[in-house]
């Protein structure tokens, strides 16, 4: 057998492995999103979504193919997106006057059921697995968090109003821990 028709050979059965590893990784994403991969701020990479959501007069609204949970946070977010900024909301009781970026990330992940008690800015450098998610990424450090979901940023900071809100526009990561639920 020629050397060219071996190299092809390996190419297939390499595809083929790789394949298979990606349909068994959990909630679709790529055996990869866990660790360093997920949506980038900068751009985007192999791990993003299938379908990125689309902002409409502020509102977030979930691309069709996301998972029922990922569209549950992404509903949650928006039931708090017109509140206003206040330190400290959010995290002594989930329905609050004003939320602050912790509890604002917090609202929104306890909407999809990854978390059953808000978590300042600090506590979510640990939250969930390391690295950026397919779905959702959270950023924090700790004086500040905020998460991109489905590639758009929720973060009460560079976004339109005072409070809790969405945007198209991407941020630096830099000096932020990313996290993500599992599969996500």
């Amino acid at each position: 057998m020629s050397s060219s028709i071996r190299r092809i050979k390996a190419g297939l059965a390499a595809t083929g492995a790789a394949v298979a590893v990606l349909a068994l990784a959990p909630g679709g994403a790529s055996a990869a999103c866990g660790s360093s991969g997920g949506i980038n701020p900068g751009g985007s990479s192999a791990c993003a979504p299938m379908g990125k959501a689309r902002l409409v007069r502020g509102k977030a609204i979930a691309p069709a193919g996301a998972p029922a949970r990922v569209k549950a946070v992404i509903a949650a977010a928006n039931r708090i997106r017109t509140k206003p900024y206040v330190w400290g909301g959010g995290h002594g009781r989930w329905e609050d006057n004003g939320y602050d970026c912790s509890g604002s990330v917090s609202y929104a992940l306890h909407g999809g059921d990854f978390l059953s008690s808000p978590l300042p800015s600090g506590p979510l450098e640990s939250w969930g697995r390391r690295g950026n998610g397919r779905w959702i990424s959270v950023y924090a450090n700790s004086g500040h968090a905020y998460a991109v979901i489905a590639g758009l940023r929720w973060d009460t900071s560079m976004t339109p109003g005072d409070g809790p809100g969405w945007s198209k526009q991407m941020r630096s990561a830099s000096g932020y821990v990313a996290r993500h639920p599992r599969g996500y």
